[in-house]
């Protein structure tokens, strides 16, 4: 597994993240093989959040593994917080709070990594500023990030924050490429050529964020994945075609896709099979062609100017 150098930190990342929303379903047996899997294949990079599965994903991850000190070591743990049940909250308070809850739940003293979850239209960034700064003073988080935000909301943060934001993490899939679609078409009368992210993907490339796409197997929003999907032909007969001639699964072919960008980007996936998790692994050892990038670009729909 390939490294993704995370600016202005020291994590030695896996580019490819476990992302463990969907885990709270499985038995403590299941996700030990499904974590463990992922450490065999060289992930050691895992993503939670406070709302998944009502805090039971986090606690369920701790306890099935037995989250020992030296298994801990080899793990970059990740969580999300400020989206409560009907609203958005990066209050001081909010943040603070739900930290420790999730530090108890995970059985670990620190997070290596704490993203600002989808933005609260009520944010007061000195009151973020005040949490960040007791969060990383008491060593309870080491690096701080956001998930779904566009450039003016991050440097609105940047303005009172002093730690640098290292991660934004995005909707991206071959059938998700807003943030592309708008960089390709500009000046264009045409709906691709709208920006409706502020050029977020340019403006991490420029200040050195991470972007992590989640849902990378899914079209629309949850709306379902578009490998071996019926409403694809084009683009799974082009993907396939890909995988086969580089010996991988599509689930690997459509992660390589991701990665063949050049902001570096860490694709999150939250599958809970193991067999997949290997599969998708594989996509860390190829680099595909930027005809074949294209080439899977315009198979999804889209066109060129």
């Amino acid at each position: 597994m390939n490294k993704v150098k995370i600016a202005l930190c020291d994590l030695g990342a896996s580019e490819i993240a476990l992302g463990c929303m969907r885990i709270a379903e499985l038995t403590n047996q299941e996700i030990s093989t499904l974590v463990h899997t992922a450490l065999e294949e060289g992930i050691n990079f895992f993503d939670h959040a406070d709302i998944y599965g009502g805090g039971q994903s986090e606690a369920k991850f701790a306890e099935a593994l037995n989250l020992t000190p030296r298994l801990r070591e080899n793990m970059i743990l990740q969580s999300k917080c400020g989206i409560r049940r009907g609203s958005f909250d990066f209050s001081k308070e909010y943040i603070l709070g739900s930290v420790d809850g999730i530090l108890k739940r995970l059985r670990t003293d620190y997070l290596d990594v704490l993203l600002l979850h989808r933005p609260d239209a009520l944010v007061e960034p000195e009151e973020v500023a005040e949490a960040f700064n007791i969060l990383q003073d008491s060593g309870k988080v080491r690096y701080f990030g956001v998930s779904n935000q566009n450039p003016m909301q991050i440097e609105l943060l940047v303005k009172f924050v002093k730690q640098p934001l290292v991660i934004n993490q995005l909707q991206m899939s071959i059938t998700n490429t807003g943030m592309i679609d708008a960089g390709i078409n500009v000046n264009m009368q045409i709906n691709a050529s709208i920006d409706r992210d502020g050029s977020i993907l340019d403006y991490c490339r420029l200040k050195e964020i991470t972007i992590q796409p989640w849902s990378p197997f899914q079209y629309g929003f949850f709306e379902g994945a578009f490998l071996d999907n019926d409403k694809f032909p084009e683009l799974n007969q082009k993907i396939n075609e890909i995988a086969a001639a580089n010996g991988m699964t599509n689930s690997a072919i459509a992660i390589a896709w991701l990665l063949r960008h050049p902001a570096h980007m860490q694709p999150i996936v939250g599958t809970t099979n193991p067999s997949r998790v290997r599969d998708i692994c594989k996509a860390s050892n190829v680099r595909i062609s930027r005809q074949e990038w294209y080439e899977i670009y315009l198979a999804a729909g889209n066109k060129l100017p």
